[in-house]
């Protein structure tokens, strides 16, 4: 049986096209969301991109969703799926050039500011190691390209830098109670507590294939189904996304007496603050002194500690 041509257009979107190409191949659907980006910025309200980047952002990797056996809906699904994805494309675009002024042309370090973020924060290549908060506090702020290294090493699913202190702080926290890391990328979070002496299992979707490298020692799990799974006391995430629909498995769980989070100072950039208030069964509350040791300061990471209340 030949793939219509729906089936073929949805094939190809999951080998996840550049923005230019998505521009080609659907004009008509690109000359809407310019129209629709056009009207925003036009207002000049930071309000209004955030609201339009929460309705268009759409996690990488995910497929839109086919209506079997109706064309016509199916050719509307791959219309809409389309769109949000030039949204996101889009304004993460722009929130790029923004951030580091760069707007033609690669975002790169020179020699030396790359020489000097390399060796503060990398083991080899894109493996992230846990930082000296002293060598951090020295050199960092001889690097005038800072502010643009969370752009380059995002797109590989790295959203921070975990310092010495820092690890060593979640490691006492924890102790040795059995922990679960949901969403653990390509598990280096996991790997610093488990040398830290950590008993913690690495679960990730591997919804981000594309971008990041699961070692073998990431299960290839959804959360739901790695805390039904595996029952921890202690549940850890670095950077849920926004809006989530995962988190509040968590808070379902009966074994879970303690949640990490790391996360953005700004609650519109990650978790899903709707699920961590209404809640009931954890008392919430934001360490400051542990979000200071997520790096680089730029970020405006914060910590939150979700303990499970006295019954």
């Amino acid at each position: 049986m030949k793939n219509t041509p729906t089936e073929k257009n949805r094939e190809w979107l999951q080998t996840m096209p550049s923005l230019d190409e998505l521009c080609a191949a659907y004009p008509r659907e690109w000359d809407a969301v310019q129209g629709e980006l056009a009207a925003i910025f036009e207002q000049g309200k930071p309000e209004d991109l955030k609201a339009y980047l929460e309705r268009s952002s759409n996690q990488p990797g995910k497929p839109f969703q086919r209506k079997a056996g109706d064309k016509k809906a199916a050719d509307a699904a791959l219309a809409q799926y389309v769109k949000k994805r030039m949204a996101y494309l889009a304004v993460s675009k722009y929130c790029l050039a923004a951030a580091t002024g760069v707007t033609k042309g690669k975002i790169r370090f020179n020699l030396f500011n790359g020489f000097i973020a390399q060796k503060l924060l990398f083991a080899k290549a894109f493996e992230r190691k846990p930082v000296s908060l002293f060598w951090f506090r020295l050199l960092w702020p001889l690097l005038w390209q800072r502010k643009i290294l969370m752009p380059l090493v995002q797109p590989r699913g790295i959203y921070c830098f975990y310092s010495r202190p820092l690890i060593e702080q979640l490691a006492g926290m924890i102790a040795a109670r059995p922990c679960l890391e949901i969403g653990a990328g390509d598990g280096t979070l996991s790997r610093f507590l488990k040398d830290h002496g950590v008993q913690i299992t690495a679960t990730d979707n591997y919804g981000w294939k594309h971008a990041v490298q699961y070692p073998a020692d990431v299960i290839p799990l959804d959360a739901k189904e790695a805390l039904k799974k595996y029952q921890p006391e202690v549940v850890i995430c670095s950077w849920p996304p926004s809006n989530n629909t995962f988190e509040r498995e968590v808070f379902n769980t009966a074994s879970v007496q303690l949640y990490i989070v790391i996360s953005s100072r700004h609650q519109f950039a990650s978790g899903n603050w709707k699920d961590y208030r209404s809640q009931t069964a954890f008392s919430l509350e934001e360490d400051k002194k542990l979000g200071s040791l997520v790096l680089p300061p730029e970020l405006e990471a914060a910590v939150y500690i979700f303990r499970r209340k006295a019954v």
